[in-house]
């Protein structure tokens, strides 16, 4: 297995945060009724605080996504919060970011495929 440069780290880094900004945004979006491009405050803090968690996650290197961590950095309030705008927020990316949304099955996917390997 090849060793993971700090660019790859950094893309990484840079497609969770995006996949993240964006499922709070539709989620806002669709259930605060704001408006394209801005949250409302409770979102937006939630996507302050979602966003420095992925900045110093200080396992980037190995984990997936941060609900299969086996170490979870969220206070238990942030936590849910994050967890019901991933659950309303994830099938209903597919028709607004096809890519992100593909790129996130296949990467659960393989994560998987990995997990049960190594069972």
């Amino acid at each position: 297995m090849s060793k993971t440069t700090p660019e790859d780290l950094a893309k990484k880094r840079s497609d969770e945060k995006t996949l993240v900004s964006e499922m709070i945004a539709l989620y806002c979006r669709k259930q605060h009724h704001t408006l394209r491009g801005s949250l409302c405050p409770e979102c937006q803090q939630l996507h302050d605080y979602a966003l420095a968690r992925i900045e110093h996650c200080p396992f980037m290197e190995t984990k997936t996504f941060c609900s299969a961590c086996k170490v979870h950095c969220y206070q238990p309030e942030m936590r849910e919060k994050i967890r019901t705008v991933m659950r309303w927020a994830g099938p209903r990316m597919l028709p607004v970011h096809p890519v992100l949304s593909i790129k996130h099955v296949i990467v659960t996917m393989k994560a998987r495929r990995e997990a049960n390997a190594g069972k």
